[in-house]
């Protein structure tokens, strides 16, 4: 029986073999990527209501693969597109995020990788070398690499002017077996509203030698850089919302939120004021937003239980509503949906 490595690798041995590799293999980082995605999806259900993948059987390209995509979401862009794989994917992001210490370690072991710009200071671009070689380890082993290749966030469906970034990493690596990369494209409804659609359209894997036809470096940086954006612009596209519903649809979606909002209006309308005044005229608001609401979120619900243990209930109960919570928080956005109307709102820095 074939068995798939996590990096793209292939095994003729038993079943028994995988268990064995991880055991070995496991560390960690690798442990906390992987409990951390499990929580992530789980709460991506709650958080964007709908998630359609288009291309989906490219998300499963073997070897070493460079996704190229756009950038319109802060770093909310990275958690849903590096979601939708099995496989680990490392994320080229931007470096201001690392000053502090404890956000460099949580950043690293959940696969960051800075990069910096001119405007975070001259002093740190020489630090850029190491993110292009830390890229290079990662696709040597057979790994995922995401880079926007705009290298820049704006709150816009419209593509910004491109870097030099995504064109430098695949020109170092395009003499990796089985190397190619994946342009992916990504659009949502709104960049404030909770419950958001979102759509994710990638292409078809592309090999070093459809990526870069001429004999000389620079005419190829740039050829893949037009490339590039001939695939990605067809590929972000704003989801069409549907609010094609009867009178009596709303008025029972509209009961059926109510148990929900209840339980968790205490903790989601303080926080939502709180993030929006830390991230006003910025682009982190929905990133904010929702890392804050998965880091708080437990406690949340273990704080609850508690109180309602000290009221009286039962640690059966007390578990139960722990369990169930959850399921009414997902059931209250997805009804809320029912009776109301979201736009993509553009932030202008």
């Amino acid at each position: 029986m074939t068995t798939y490595l996590p990096a793209g690798q292939v095994t003729n041995s038993p079943p028994g073999f995988l268990a064995i590799y991880y055991i070995e293999k496991l560390n960690f980082q690798v442990l906390l990527y992987s409990l951390v995605k499990i929580f992530v999806r789980l709460a991506l259900q709650v958080f964007c209501t709908k998630t359609t993948v288009t291309g989906k059987r490219s998300l499963a390209t073997a070897g070493p693969l460079l996704l190229v995509a756009n950038h319109p979401n802060s770093f909310l862009d990275a958690i849903i597109i590096g979601a939708q794989f099995h496989r680990p994917v490392h994320f080229l992001t931007r470096g201001d995020a690392f000053h502090k210490t404890w956000h460099k370690i949580l950043l690293h072991l959940l696969n960051m990788i800075p990069v910096y710009r001119l405007t975070e200071g001259k002093e740190n671009l020489h630090l850029n070398e190491e993110a292009f070689r830390r890229s290079t380890e990662i696709l040597a082993a057979g790994g995922i690499v995401l880079i926007f290749i705009e290298g820049i966030c704006v709150n816009k469906q419209e593509l910004q002017p491109f870097k030099k970034g995504a064109a430098r990493i695949s020109w170092n690596n395009r003499n990796l077996p089985q190397f190619s990369v994946l342009p992916v494209g990504i659009g949502y409804d709104s960049f404030v509203s909770f419950g958001k659609e979102v759509l994710i359209q990638a292409g078809d894997p592309l090999s070093p030698d459809r990526l870069f036809p001429f004999p000389d470096e620079a005419r190829n940086l740039q050829y893949f850089n037009g490339l590039m954006l001939e695939e990605l612009l067809p590929r972000i596209e704003i989801p069409a919302a549907t609010r094609d519903i009867s009178v009596l649809q709303a008025v029972l979606s509209y009961f059926a939120a109510v148990p929900g909002w209840l339980i968790h209006a205490p903790l989601y309308y303080p926080l939502k004021y709180l993030v929006r005044k830390k991230t006003t005229r910025t682009v982190f608001y929905d990133s904010v937003l929702f890392c804050s609401l998965l880091l708080l979120y437990p406690v949340y619900l273990l704080l609850l239980c508690l109180l309602s243990l000290q009221l009286g209930a039962s640690p059966s109960s007390a578990w139960l509503f722990f369990l169930l919570a959850p399921f009414a928080a997902y059931i209250t956005v997805r009804s809320s949906r029912n009776f109301s109307v979201k736009r993509a709102e553009p932030v202008v820095l």
